[in-house]
């Protein structure tokens, strides 16, 4: 069975007296009302790491994941964060490839596929995001653009590490707009990755791999979005920074 996962990006938001605040509301409300399989990563800021990762505690349904993580191992590479710094602190996931790490830092490719590796040799489970701009979909060629971003940073992958990755698809034009993907187009895609992942694997394989839906998720469309056969959960950005409707989104991941 495929984990069900509910994932918050705070993206770069929140004071460090905030984040705190959030934190301890989320572990009480969280550990109070969701019930079921689901597992809850907080992705939150890198001065906020290890700070969360302490008010989360022992959670066996809570962990906490960073935002990003460079592609070197080591060295004179000023600001930047090694994915070896963040195991050596307990952070067990991390994001890559955000939408708006491919818009405003021109990452793509053969970078991202950089940064999945070093993810994984330093045992991160790296949270691959891919989706289409507006004009994209508008072209129709949405589904060619996606399977193509998934090949060029996952297709290196052995069938065994492939299966340590949890991809989730961000549809651009519903991140921060207030537009979200009907739950059907959630499903075609999701159904697309998972065929292209099959193409690849085989169809065992991509059954075992988790895919996220992020674009706009709230407490008012939560249920339906996750509902689907292929949503396996939800990469969550403003919402996840409210804790009651972060928390009623979490309750909506039947698991």
């Amino acid at each position: 069975m495929r984990q069900k996962i509910v994932a918050g990006n705070w993206k770069m938001n929140k004071t460090f007296q905030e984040g705190k605040a959030l934190t301890s509301e989320l572990v009480g409300m969280i550990n109070d009302e969701v019930r079921g399989n689901v597992k809850v990563i907080l992705c939150v800021p890198f001065p906020y790491l290890d700070t969360v990762r302490s008010l989360v505690g022992q959670s066996s349904r809570i962990s906490v994941g960073a935002q990003n993580c460079s592609e070197h191992a080591s060295g004179a590479y000023t600001g930047e964060v090694a994915a070896s710094m963040l195991k050596s602190i307990e952070i067990p996931s991390v994001i890559i490839g955000h939408s708006e790490r491919r818009q405003y830092f021109a990452e793509a490719g053969v970078l991202l596929a950089k940064k999945v590796d070093i993810a994984l040799a330093n045992g991160l489970t790296p949270i691959y995001c891919c989706g289409e701009p507006l004009e994209v979909r508008e072209r129709n060629e949405h589904e060619t653009l996606v399977r193509k971003q998934v090949e060029e940073s996952l297709f290196h992958l052995s069938a065994e590490a492939i299966q340590q990755v949890v991809i989730a698809y961000e549809p651009v034009w519903a991140i921060g707009t207030g537009k979200t993907a009907t739950a059907q187009q959630a499903q075609d895609m999701h159904a697309v990755i998972r065929q292209h992942l099959a193409g690849k694997y085989g169809k065992t394989v991509a059954e075992t791999i988790t895919i996220l839906y992020g674009g706009s998720v709230n407490a008012g469309n939560a249920n339906e979005l996750f509902a689907c056969p292929d949503v396996d959960g939800g990469l969550v950005g403003g919402a996840s920074l409210k804790s009651r409707e972060f928390t009623d989104i979490i309750k909506a991941m039947k698991a």
